[in-house]
């Protein structure tokens, strides 16, 4: 019997799957891998990122960069489906990614163990240029269009902006992402 291809509106009505990963692991988990970091942990966290695209290409991105760990909150979020991990490219598979109830606490636990955080806003007086990178780190990422979260904000040790010097205003989530992870990379090389 030959191949039938599904109708149009029969493939684009396809049940999404929020079923957990067996990639993702537990918020438990995650301080258990903190304990056992020689150096000093680089961790990007995402607050409510929502498109799959962008939550593929910043674990891409955070495995290319070395990251230890990417931190995404369990509701109101993307979550790592079929398709996140096609986009990551093999970056989900050799990521650690860690799901958490509440991303505030956990901010909180990681300042705990003397972990930086570094958030983006684009009401940051400083440049991300001017910051000190270097150390246990925490780089916090917003949605694409909110951008963090006013609670996330308010607990960041820093806030930085990316200088725009063109027409448009900001940079889609994953790219900032990528800018501010290599900037944590250089900056890190040359300790």
């Amino acid at each position: 019997m030959p191949f039938k291809k599904p109708r149009r509106s029969e493939r684009s009505m396809k049940h999404v799957d929020r079923t957990r990963s067996p990639l993702i692991r537990s918020e438990d988990d995650l301080y258990t891998m903190l304990d056992q970091i020689e150096g000093d942990p680089f961790l990007l966290l995402l607050d409510s990122v929502q498109d799959t695209h962008n939550l593929g290409a910043c674990i891409r991105t955070a495995n290319g960069a070395g990251v230890d760990a990417v931190i995404i909150p369990k509701d109101r979020a993307a979550t790592l489906t079929d398709a996140v991990r096609r986009i990551a490219s093999g970056g989900a598979e050799h990521t650690a990614i860690f799901e958490v109830v509440n991303l505030s606490r956990t901010i909180d636990k990681l300042k705990k163990r003397s972990i930086w955080t570094v958030g983006t806003s684009d009401k940051a007086e400083q440049s991300l240029y001017q910051i000190d990178l270097k150390g246990p780190l925490a780089i916090i990422m917003g949605s694409e269009e909110k951008g963090i979260r006013r609670l996330i904000e308010e607990k960041c040790d820093f806030l930085a902006t990316l200088p725009m010097a063109g027409y448009v205003e900001c940079l889609n989530v994953s790219v900032a992402t990528g800018v501010v992870l290599y900037e944590a990379v250089r900056q890190r090389s040359n300790k």
